[in-house]
C-alpha cells in the first residue's frame, strides 16, 4: 500500500486535494502536526468533496509520534536536496508498504531528518531556477510513478462508471 506522509502541511486546499488523490488510488494518508488549520475545516472538505468520507487517514501530533508508530519503516523523502530522481527507485512490489514523506509548502522537511535518511531522498526534476512544485502535484506525480511501476493494482484502467464503450456509443449532440 502507498502511504502518503505530509509533514506539517500549511494549506488546507493542498491537503484536501491530496486527500482526494489518496482515496482515488487507495493510498493511506498520514499527517504530522502541529497544523495551522483544522482537519475539519470547510476548505478541506470542499476541496476533498465527498471523497474524504472514504479516506484512511492518521494524524500524529509530532514527527516523533510518527516514528514511534513506525520505528522500523523505510520512508522515502521528497526534497529538492536529493540527488536521485523519484523514478530511479524501485517501487515495483505491490505487496510492500511504501511510505513517502512530503514537506511543508514553505520550508519542506527539516534538514536534520533529511540528513538522517540520505539514501532515501528523492527529487522531482525541474529547471534549476525553480524552487518547488505545488505540494498536491508532487504527491500525485510520485504516487502515480509508484502505481505505474506496480502496474496500477486494483485501479480501473478503462471507464468503469459509464462503461468501456460509452464514448463510442454515445449519441452525437446536434
Amino acid at each position: 500500500m502507498i502511504n502518503i506522509v505530509l509533514y506539517r502541511p500549511e494549506k488546507p486546499q493542498n491537503t484536501g486535494n491530496i486527500m482526494r488523490t489518496c482515496v482515488a488510488i487507495h493510498a493511506c494518508l498520514h499527517i504530522i502536526g502541529p497544523l495551522s488549520f483544522s482537519i475539519d475545516s470547510k476548505d478541506l472538505k470542499r476541496v476533498g468533496m465527498d471523497y474524504i468520507d472514504d479516506l484512511k487517514m492518521y494524524y500524529y501530533p509530532t514527527y516523533e509520534d510518527f516514528v514511534k508508530k513506525y520505528p522500523n519503516q523505510e520512508v522515502y523523502y521528497v526534497t529538492r536536496y536529493a540527488d536521485r530522481v523519484y523514478s530511479s527507485f524501485d517501487f515495483s512490489d505491490p505487496v510492500k508498504d511504501i511510505f513517502v514523506m512530503f514537506g511543508r509548502e514553505s520550508t519542506g522537511i527539516p534538514h536534520d531528518i533529511l540528513r538522517e535518511h540520505h539514501d532515501n531522498l528523492l527529487r522531482l526534476p525541474m529547471v534549476p531556477e525553480a524552487r518547488s512544485l505545488n505540494l498536491s502535484n508532487c504527491v500525485a506525480i510520485v504516487a502515480y510513478e509508484i502505481l505505474r511501476q506496480q502496474k496500477f493494482p486494483n485501479l480501473a484502467t478503462s471507464e468503469a462508471i459509464k462503461g468501456e464503450d460509452f464514448l463510442m456509443n454515445e449519441k452525437k449532440d446536434n
